[in-house]
Protein backbone atom coordinates (compact mmCIF):
# COMPACT_ATOMS: atom_id res chain seq x y z
CA UNK A 1 0.00 0.00 0.00
CA UNK A 2 1.49 3.75 -1.00
CA UNK A 3 0.57 6.78 0.94
CA UNK A 4 1.75 10.00 -1.24
CA UNK A 5 1.46 13.55 1.24
CA UNK A 6 1.79 16.36 -0.99
CA UNK A 7 4.93 18.49 0.30
CA UNK A 8 2.92 21.57 -0.17
CA UNK A 9 0.11 20.13 2.23
CA UNK A 10 -0.52 22.64 4.85
CA UNK A 11 -0.22 26.22 6.30
CA UNK A 12 1.29 28.69 3.40
CA UNK A 13 3.53 31.84 4.24
CA UNK A 14 0.44 34.57 4.79
CA UNK A 15 -1.46 32.15 6.69
CA UNK A 16 1.58 31.42 9.04
CA UNK A 17 2.22 35.05 8.98
CA UNK A 18 -1.40 35.32 10.31
CA UNK A 19 -1.69 33.27 12.78
CA UNK A 20 1.43 34.24 14.23
CA UNK A 21 0.51 37.54 14.61
CA UNK A 22 -2.72 36.80 16.99
CA UNK A 23 -0.53 34.60 18.86
CA UNK A 24 1.89 37.36 19.54
CA UNK A 25 -0.77 40.25 20.07
CA UNK A 26 -2.24 37.60 22.74
CA UNK A 27 1.11 37.53 24.90
CA UNK A 28 1.16 41.47 24.92
CA UNK A 29 -2.37 41.80 25.75
CA UNK A 30 -2.44 42.10 29.31
CA UNK A 31 -5.76 42.10 29.35
CA UNK A 32 -6.47 44.50 26.61
CA UNK A 33 -9.59 42.86 24.73
CA UNK A 34 -8.03 41.55 21.07
CA UNK A 35 -10.56 41.01 18.69
CA UNK A 36 -10.17 39.88 14.91
CA UNK A 37 -11.98 41.63 11.84
CA UNK A 38 -13.86 38.24 10.58
CA UNK A 39 -11.79 35.01 10.94
CA UNK A 40 -8.19 35.11 11.10
CA UNK A 41 -8.14 32.33 8.50
CA UNK A 42 -10.56 30.30 6.99
CA UNK A 43 -10.19 26.80 9.51
CA UNK A 44 -12.83 26.81 12.14
CA UNK A 45 -10.33 24.48 14.70
CA UNK A 46 -8.03 27.71 14.36
CA UNK A 47 -10.53 30.15 15.06
CA UNK A 48 -11.86 28.31 18.02
CA UNK A 49 -8.25 27.86 19.41
CA UNK A 50 -8.17 31.38 19.90
CA UNK A 51 -11.36 31.97 20.83
CA UNK A 52 -10.21 29.56 23.30
CA UNK A 53 -7.94 32.52 24.28
CA UNK A 54 -9.86 35.24 24.29
CA UNK A 55 -9.83 36.35 20.91
CA UNK A 56 -13.23 37.65 19.63
CA UNK A 57 -14.62 37.47 15.72
CA UNK A 58 -16.37 40.59 14.88
CA UNK A 59 -17.60 40.38 11.41
CA UNK A 60 -19.17 43.91 11.16
CA UNK A 61 -18.40 47.79 11.84
CA UNK A 62 -21.61 47.85 13.75
CA UNK A 63 -21.31 44.76 16.09
CA UNK A 64 -17.26 46.35 16.63
CA UNK A 65 -18.50 49.85 17.61
CA UNK A 66 -20.36 48.06 20.46
CA UNK A 67 -17.78 46.21 22.01
CA UNK A 68 -14.94 47.68 24.10
CA UNK A 69 -12.01 49.44 23.05
CA UNK A 70 -9.17 47.06 22.04
CA UNK A 71 -7.05 45.32 19.10
CA UNK A 72 -8.22 44.82 15.61
CA UNK A 73 -6.04 42.30 13.48
CA UNK A 74 -6.99 42.24 9.95
CA UNK A 75 -7.97 39.05 8.58
CA UNK A 76 -5.11 37.41 6.54
CA UNK A 77 -7.81 37.60 3.34
CA UNK A 78 -7.94 41.35 4.03
CA UNK A 79 -11.07 43.85 4.42
CA UNK A 80 -12.22 46.45 2.47
CA UNK A 81 -11.06 49.89 2.30
CA UNK A 82 -14.36 51.56 3.73
CA UNK A 83 -13.87 48.95 6.93
CA UNK A 84 -10.05 49.91 7.50
CA UNK A 85 -11.08 53.32 7.72
CA UNK A 86 -14.13 52.87 10.19
CA UNK A 87 -12.50 50.69 12.50
CA UNK A 88 -9.63 53.24 12.92
CA UNK A 89 -11.79 56.33 13.02
CA UNK A 90 -13.33 54.01 15.87
CA UNK A 91 -10.74 54.51 17.77
CA UNK A 92 -9.27 50.54 18.00
CA UNK A 93 -5.85 50.29 17.56
CA UNK A 94 -5.11 47.98 14.12
CA UNK A 95 -3.11 45.51 13.32
CA UNK A 96 -2.64 44.40 9.69
CA UNK A 97 -2.49 40.29 9.41
CA UNK A 98 -3.41 41.12 5.65
CA UNK A 99 -1.49 38.35 3.36
CA UNK A 100 1.54 40.48 1.62
CA UNK A 101 0.52 39.12 -1.62
CA UNK A 102 -2.97 40.23 -0.99
CA UNK A 103 -1.89 43.60 -0.18
CA UNK A 104 0.20 43.75 -3.08
CA UNK A 105 -2.70 43.07 -5.39
CA UNK A 106 -4.43 46.01 -3.47
CA UNK A 107 -1.62 48.35 -5.12
CA UNK A 108 -2.32 47.29 -8.06
CA UNK A 109 -5.57 47.64 -8.81
CA UNK A 110 -5.44 51.21 -7.41
CA UNK A 111 -2.69 51.98 -9.51
CA UNK A 112 -4.29 50.88 -12.13
CA UNK A 113 -7.22 52.18 -11.21
CA UNK A 114 -6.48 55.61 -10.86
CA UNK A 115 -4.16 55.68 -14.44
CA UNK A 116 -8.32 55.09 -15.89
CA UNK A 117 -8.25 51.59 -16.48
CA UNK A 118 -11.23 48.92 -15.94
CA UNK A 119 -10.22 46.49 -13.45
CA UNK A 120 -11.42 42.72 -13.90
CA UNK A 121 -11.09 40.46 -11.13
CA UNK A 122 -10.90 36.70 -11.61
CA UNK A 123 -12.17 35.05 -8.65
CA UNK A 124 -15.11 34.49 -6.11
CA UNK A 125 -16.94 37.72 -6.03
CA UNK A 126 -18.73 36.53 -2.64
CA UNK A 127 -15.30 35.98 -1.08
CA UNK A 128 -13.70 38.56 1.81
CA UNK A 129 -10.42 38.70 -0.43
CA UNK A 130 -12.03 39.68 -3.67
CA UNK A 131 -14.45 42.00 -2.15
CA UNK A 132 -11.71 43.64 -0.20
CA UNK A 133 -9.57 44.02 -4.04
CA UNK A 134 -12.50 45.37 -5.45
CA UNK A 135 -12.75 47.97 -2.92
CA UNK A 136 -9.86 49.39 -4.17
CA UNK A 137 -11.15 50.30 -7.74
CA UNK A 138 -12.59 53.11 -8.83
CA UNK A 139 -16.83 52.76 -8.33
CA UNK A 140 -18.32 50.79 -11.75
CA UNK A 141 -14.83 50.48 -13.00
CA UNK A 142 -14.23 47.46 -11.66
CA UNK A 143 -15.45 43.42 -12.00
CA UNK A 144 -15.08 39.99 -11.04
CA UNK A 145 -15.48 37.09 -13.01
CA UNK A 146 -15.59 33.59 -11.90
CA UNK A 147 -16.90 31.71 -14.89
CA UNK A 148 -16.35 31.51 -18.99
CA UNK A 149 -20.29 32.78 -18.80
CA UNK A 150 -19.22 35.83 -17.00
CA UNK A 151 -16.14 36.22 -18.77
CA UNK A 152 -18.58 36.17 -21.95
CA UNK A 153 -21.06 38.49 -20.77
CA UNK A 154 -18.06 41.09 -19.69
CA UNK A 155 -18.90 44.55 -21.19
CA UNK A 156 -16.44 47.18 -19.77
CA UNK A 157 -17.04 50.75 -21.57
CA UNK A 158 -15.92 51.19 -25.09
CA UNK A 159 -12.44 52.24 -25.41
CA UNK A 160 -11.29 51.87 -21.51
CA UNK A 161 -7.88 49.39 -21.31
CA UNK A 162 -8.78 46.57 -18.93
CA UNK A 163 -6.22 45.72 -16.47
CA UNK A 164 -6.93 41.98 -15.46
CA UNK A 165 -5.80 40.50 -11.72
CA UNK A 166 -6.59 37.07 -10.03
CA UNK A 167 -7.64 36.27 -6.52
CA UNK A 168 -4.98 34.72 -5.24
CA UNK A 169 -6.36 31.10 -4.59
CA UNK A 170 -7.88 30.62 -7.74
CA UNK A 171 -7.44 28.20 -10.20
CA UNK A 172 -4.17 28.76 -12.66
CA UNK A 173 -5.88 27.09 -15.35
CA UNK A 174 -9.46 28.72 -15.09
CA UNK A 175 -7.36 32.46 -14.94
CA UNK A 176 -6.05 31.25 -18.25
CA UNK A 177 -8.96 30.53 -19.71
CA UNK A 178 -10.94 33.40 -18.90
CA UNK A 179 -7.83 35.86 -19.82
CA UNK A 180 -8.18 34.12 -22.99
CA UNK A 181 -12.06 34.60 -23.36
CA UNK A 182 -11.76 38.51 -22.25
CA UNK A 183 -8.47 38.80 -24.50
CA UNK A 184 -10.38 37.99 -27.81
CA UNK A 185 -13.23 41.35 -26.82
CA UNK A 186 -10.25 43.35 -28.66
CA UNK A 187 -9.95 45.88 -25.63
CA UNK A 188 -6.69 46.77 -24.42
CA UNK A 189 -5.69 44.30 -22.00
CA UNK A 190 -2.67 44.08 -19.61
CA UNK A 191 -2.85 40.91 -17.55
CA UNK A 192 -1.35 40.39 -13.94
CA UNK A 193 -1.21 37.03 -12.76
CA UNK A 194 -1.47 37.58 -9.18
CA UNK A 195 -2.06 33.95 -7.96
CA UNK A 196 0.46 33.12 -5.08
CA UNK A 197 3.19 30.91 -6.27
CA UNK A 198 2.83 28.90 -3.46
CA UNK A 199 -0.95 28.25 -4.87
CA UNK A 200 0.04 27.17 -8.15
CA UNK A 201 2.37 25.18 -7.08
CA UNK A 202 -0.02 23.54 -4.49
CA UNK A 203 -2.24 22.74 -7.45
CA UNK A 204 0.07 21.55 -9.97
CA UNK A 205 1.17 19.18 -6.87
CA UNK A 206 -2.34 18.15 -6.22
CA UNK A 207 -3.19 16.98 -10.13
CA UNK A 208 -0.29 14.81 -10.37
CA UNK A 209 -0.51 13.10 -7.49
CA UNK A 210 -4.66 13.15 -7.94
CA UNK A 211 -3.38 10.99 -11.26
CA UNK A 212 -1.72 8.66 -9.95
CA UNK A 213 -3.94 7.37 -6.81
CA UNK A 214 -6.72 5.23 -6.65
CA UNK A 215 -8.43 7.57 -4.05
CA UNK A 216 -7.04 11.15 -2.85
CA UNK A 217 -8.37 12.88 0.50
CA UNK A 218 -8.41 16.73 0.25
CA UNK A 219 -8.15 18.25 4.20
CA UNK A 220 -9.51 21.99 4.59
CA UNK A 221 -12.37 24.43 5.87
CA UNK A 222 -15.54 23.98 4.20
CA UNK A 223 -15.26 27.94 3.61
CA UNK A 224 -11.75 27.76 2.21
CA UNK A 225 -11.65 28.77 -1.02
CA UNK A 226 -8.12 27.25 -2.01
CA UNK A 227 -9.33 24.04 -0.80
CA UNK A 228 -12.26 24.12 -2.88
CA UNK A 229 -10.04 24.49 -5.69
CA UNK A 230 -7.78 21.93 -4.90
CA UNK A 231 -11.03 19.23 -4.47
CA UNK A 232 -12.36 20.59 -7.97
CA UNK A 233 -8.49 20.14 -9.61
CA UNK A 234 -8.34 17.06 -7.60
CA UNK A 235 -11.72 15.18 -8.65
CA UNK A 236 -11.22 15.68 -12.43
CA UNK A 237 -7.78 12.99 -12.05
CA UNK A 238 -9.72 10.97 -9.27
CA UNK A 239 -12.64 10.30 -9.25
CA UNK A 240 -12.30 8.80 -5.81
CA UNK A 241 -11.42 12.17 -3.82
CA UNK A 242 -12.83 12.86 -0.39
CA UNK A 243 -13.27 16.63 1.12
CA UNK A 244 -13.11 16.80 4.99
CA UNK A 245 -12.32 19.03 7.28
CA UNK A 246 -10.69 16.72 10.21
CA UNK A 247 -9.40 13.02 10.65
CA UNK A 248 -13.29 12.40 11.89
CA UNK A 249 -14.47 13.05 8.85
CA UNK A 250 -13.30 10.44 6.90
CA UNK A 251 -14.95 7.17 6.95
CA UNK A 252 -11.17 5.12 6.78
CA UNK A 253 -12.62 1.80 6.06
CA UNK A 254 -13.57 2.90 2.16
CA UNK A 255 -9.91 2.46 1.79
CA UNK A 256 -9.50 -0.70 2.42
CA UNK A 257 -9.41 -2.50 -0.79
CA UNK A 258 -6.70 0.84 -2.26
CA UNK A 259 -3.60 0.54 -2.90
CA UNK A 260 -2.35 4.34 -3.35
CA UNK A 261 -4.06 7.08 -1.66
CA UNK A 262 -2.75 10.98 -2.08
CA UNK A 263 -3.19 13.18 0.47
CA UNK A 264 -3.09 16.95 0.23
CA UNK A 265 -4.40 19.93 2.25
CA UNK A 266 -5.47 23.77 1.87
CA UNK A 267 -3.66 26.45 3.17
CA UNK A 268 -5.29 27.25 6.03
CA UNK A 269 -4.94 23.17 7.24
CA UNK A 270 -3.13 23.06 10.35
CA UNK A 271 -0.22 20.61 10.78
CA UNK A 272 -1.92 18.22 13.65
CA UNK A 273 -4.64 17.71 11.46
CA UNK A 274 -2.83 16.79 8.28
CA UNK A 275 -0.45 14.44 10.30
CA UNK A 276 -3.90 12.93 12.00
CA UNK A 277 -5.13 12.28 9.02
CA UNK A 278 -2.15 10.75 7.49
CA UNK A 279 -1.40 8.83 10.43
CA UNK A 280 -5.30 7.07 10.27
CA UNK A 281 -4.70 6.59 6.69
CA UNK A 282 -1.43 4.40 7.25
CA UNK A 283 -3.28 2.13 10.23
CA UNK A 284 -5.93 1.27 8.28
CA UNK A 285 -3.99 0.52 5.35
Amino acid sequence: MEVTLAKSAGFCFGVKRAVNVVYQEIEKAAGRPIYTYGPIIHNAEVVRDLEAKGVTVVNSIGELKSLPKGTVIIRSHGITKEEDEAIREAGFAVVDATCPFVTKIHRLVEEYSAKGYFVVIAGNAAHPEVIGIKSRCVPDAAAVVGTEEEAENLRPETGKKVCIVSQTTFNYNKFQELVEIIGKKGYDNIVLNTICNATEERQKEARRIAGQSEAMIVIGDKNSSNTQKLFEICKKECENTYYIQTGSDMDYSQLQSIKRVGITAGASTPNNIIEEVSKNVRDEL
